[in-house]
């Protein structure tokens, strides 16, 4: 029987005396995941995180009888971190997460910045911490913490990737190469999704896919007077409006081809309900609206089914265009957009990524040059029903560490991991969570790590790693 009085104290001391002293010090690096740093190697920065990150596991390894520690490399690919602890139940548990960040981003607060770690009551700044930097420390916390009391667990693999903000492109290698010593887990726990509110345990229950890619439209070889141009050289940013018109109603806001949506399933409607009975407002609240700025729609069942279910548009990128101020009076030659087509988690985005290219590209307006290059394509997920024991033991966990029960949410972003593993682990169990709750901001300005929930995590990561292990008795 699991002390969970004792388990929480056992973490919540680990991550003041060393789990958070570390985060601060791996906030400080810039290891930008490779489609934003190219030159990641030279620059060194990765090298920074993963040795960081493999000193702290391997000085804590000798608590766990057994356990053992690689940085697997393989040539041309991003490292992984490769942990495994033995256990006292013939069954294995795969714990992942990544330590790439994402770039720096503009608009950080005075004082704030993404290297410049900073901490501000239960909040640790900057870029990382909470995307995903905490994870291999809440699963090791987690296991610390169960051999404190002698519970018994499963054999527990942790992976730690350095892609994943890329599109996880090295993982399937990985994959791969380490399955033997992988082998065939019951349980799968992601610590790199999000939470409602900092107040219970959120259980992510789907994952979009993504089909992205860049728009270039060119109209000239070179910028010509506007003057002289305008009225005989149709505008390239017209142009482009256009092209994504045939792809977005602009009014709406939804998505056009039919092919690109999904039926949603009645489980996660419901799923959906009872979430935006517990968040309220705070469904579209969390997010930093200028005065005066309204949601996309005034039903919070919808909003939340827009944002995990359906597929939405987003202009990631533009260039092309000079700042305005130095802008002169120029029709410009080209227009270039990087567009980030969120898609249904049970859409397949190999032939949503051909219908983009196919829509965009054909009969162009005015014969311009228009052309779109996929990037960033990744598989959605969507979560296997729940074994009774799993059901149980989320919810007695969410109740001992937040003090209430846990509610359950698809997720608006990839995690192309999941996917990968849902394939090839169909009889898997899986525990998707993480701490990226309101205004915490990943990807944006001010990302930070709630370290309460952090640690509470933590705790409920033991705590289902005990049941997994005690749920055949």
């Amino acid at each position: 029987m699991t002390d969970a009085a004792r388990l929480t104290d056992f973490i919540g001391a680990l991550w003041d005396e060393a789990v958070t002293p570390t985060l601060v010090d791996y906030i400080r690096i810039p290891n930008k995941s490779p489609a934003f740093d190219p030159d990641w190697v030279a620059h060194g920065h990765m090298e920074r995180a993963v040795d960081l990150l493999a000193s702290w596991a391997s000085a804590r390894l000798p608590a766990l009888p057994g356990a053992s520690l690689e940085v697997v490399r393989l040539e041309g690919r991003t490292p992984v971190i490769f942990i495994e602890v033995p256990g006292e139940v013939d069954d294995t548990v795969l714990l992942y997460g990544h330590l790439d960040k994402q770039p720096e981003m503009s608009g950080w607060s005075e004082g704030l910045g993404p290297w410049t770690p900073v901490i501000d009551g239960d909040r640790l700044y900057g870029r990382g911490g909470a995307d995903d930097g905490y994870a291999m420390f809440g699963a090791l916390s987690a296991l610390l913490a169960l051999r404190d009391q002698r519970v018994p667990h499963a054999r527990c693999v942790i992976l730690i990737e350095a892609c994943e903000e890329s599109g996880s492109y090295d993982l399937p290698a990985y994959v791969g190469h380490l399955a033997a010593r992988i082998g065939d887990p019951s349980l799968v726990v992601c610590l790199d999704s999000g939470c409602g509110n900092y107040d219970q345990l959120w259980l992510t229950t789907s994952l979009r896919g993504l089909a992205g890619g860049v728009l270039r439209v060119d109209v000239l070889t070179e910028g010509v007077h506007s003057g002289d141009a305008s009225g005989v050289v149709p505008s390239s940013f017209r142009i482009l409006r256009q092209l994504l018109s045939r792809l977005e109603d602009e009014d709406t806001g939804e998505i056009r081809p039919s092919e690109l949506h999904d039926q949603i399933p009645a489980e996660r409607v419901a799923q959906a309900k009872v979430a935006a009975a517990a968040l309220g407002k705070e469904v579209w609240a969390k997010f930093p609206f200028v005065e005066g700025m309204e949601p996309a729609d005034d039903d919070l069942v919808e909003l939340i089914l827009n944002r995990t279910w359906r597929p939405e548009l987003a202009v990631t990128g533009l260039a092309g265009a000079p700042e305005p101020v130095n802008a002169g009076n120029v029709l410009r030659p080209f227009t270039t957009a990087k567009l980030s087509l969120r898609l249904p988690p049970t859409a397949d985005p190999a032939p949503a990524a051909k219908t983009l290219k196919d829509l965009l590209e054909r009969d162009p307006p005015y014969g311009a040059k228009v052309s779109f290059k996929a990037e960033g394509v990744g598989a959605g997920w969507n979560a296997p029903p729940l074994a009774p024991w799993l059901a149980d033991s989320i919810e007695r966990a969410s109740v001992a560490a937040f003090g209430r029960g846990v509610a359950m949410m698809g997720e608006g972003g990839t995690i192309p991991f999941m996917g990968m593993l849902g394939e090839k682990f169909p009889k898997a169990q899986f525990v998707i969570t993480g701490v990226l709750g309101p205004h915490s901001n990943a990807h944006g300005p001010n990302e930070f790590l709630h370290l309460p929930t952090g640690k509470k995590v933590s705790a409920v990561v033991a705590m289902v790693l005990a049941d997994h292990a005690g749920r055949a008795s």
